[in-house]
């Protein structure tokens, strides 16, 4: 193992609680063992309601992450609600500057996309305790395959269009609840050109209808190149009708690209998809990643 490959957990959002503490000792251990180095930042646990720190506490610890050279990534290992409180304290100076890379998901989406749009700098839409869920021997395959080996196992997930066949751009988005918590704040990403991401772990119909709707009147359907859906997990367990892929069409209209993809969301099974980095997808391929990081798509 070379200590030298140093990476940090940290919790942005909703503290942990602590009888989750054996979890993360496996996740450390599982780290350990593909040959990272694992430094716990000091803000993880529950101290008081959901917070394990104050929003500037928190922000505070990512920073000092961010400072720290030996550091090469940055995994959040929380979600929930309360990640955006921390935007404000962020030094997107520092960020910008920084090789070092942030991964995380769900409520994480509001930090994401939130560094794409001050500084341009490119995150990881990812759950990094998939290496200890159902799904682990999979999983610890594709990362360690990726992250130490330089190969895409992790990026490479198949897709297919539900509107049109081709859609190419820069990804934005996530969890769709969560990135919408961003609408009309700095920290909105610009949506020209952009493929938009959206996925959803809760929430049926009508709350659906209601964030694209605000999407929609927001102006985002009339700028974006294609939308991008990952798992909706509540509404595929109740089978719900209309589906996702028909409420999409409705608001987002007849011209607007949609591909569809069961490998991105909050599945033990998800891959990773890098927001801020451009992809071009075309009929019925797989998203892989070149060389240079630039995200294209293989198949017939």
């Amino acid at each position: 193992m070379d200590k030298n490959r140093k990476v940090a957990i940290v919790c942005c959002s909703n503290g942990q609680l602590a009888d989750y503490k054996e979890k993360l000792m496996r996740l450390y251990d599982t780290l350990l063992r593909t040959g990272l180095f694992p430094v716990f930042g000091q803000y993880i646990y529950v101290k008081d309601s959901v917070f394990s720190g104050t929003a500037k506490e928190r922000a505070d610890c990512l920073m000092d992450f961010y400072r720290n050279g030996d550091i090469e990534e940055i995994f959040d290992i929380s979600g929930g609600d309360i990640a955006n409180e921390i935007l404000p304290f962020l030094d997107y100076d520092i960020i910008s500057r920084s090789k070092t890379t942030f991964w995380g998901y769900s409520d994480l989406t509001t930090v994401i996309n939130a560094i794409c749009a001050k500084t341009g700098k490119k995150s990881v839409l990812y759950q990094i305790r998939n290496l200890i869920y159902g799904d682990a021997k999979n999983q610890i395959s594709d990362f360690t395959n990726t992250v130490m080996n330089g190969a895409a196992d992790l990026f490479t997930f198949g897709y297919e269009f539900r509107q049109k066949d081709h859609m190419q751009g820069i990804v934005v988005g996530g969890n769709i609840r969560c990135l919408l918590k961003l609408a009309g704040t700095e920290y909105w990403p610009d949506m020209n050109g952009k493929i938009l991401l959206l996925e959803s772990l809760n929430g049926e119909v009508p709350q659906m209808v209601t964030y694209l709707n605000q999407l929609k009147q927001i102006g985002v359907f009339d700028k974006i190149n294609g939308i991008l859906l990952g798992t909706f997990t509540k509404m595929e367990e109740l089978q719900s009708r209309p589906t996702i892929v028909d409420l999409v069409k409705r608001y987002a209209g007849s011209d607007m690209p949609v591909a569809e993809t069961r490998e991105i969301g909050h599945g033990y099974t998800s891959k990773a998809i890098v927001i801020g980095e451009k992809i071009s997808l075309h009929h019925r391929g797989s998203l892989q990643r070149d060389s240079d990081g630039t995200g294209r798509s293989s198949g017939n």
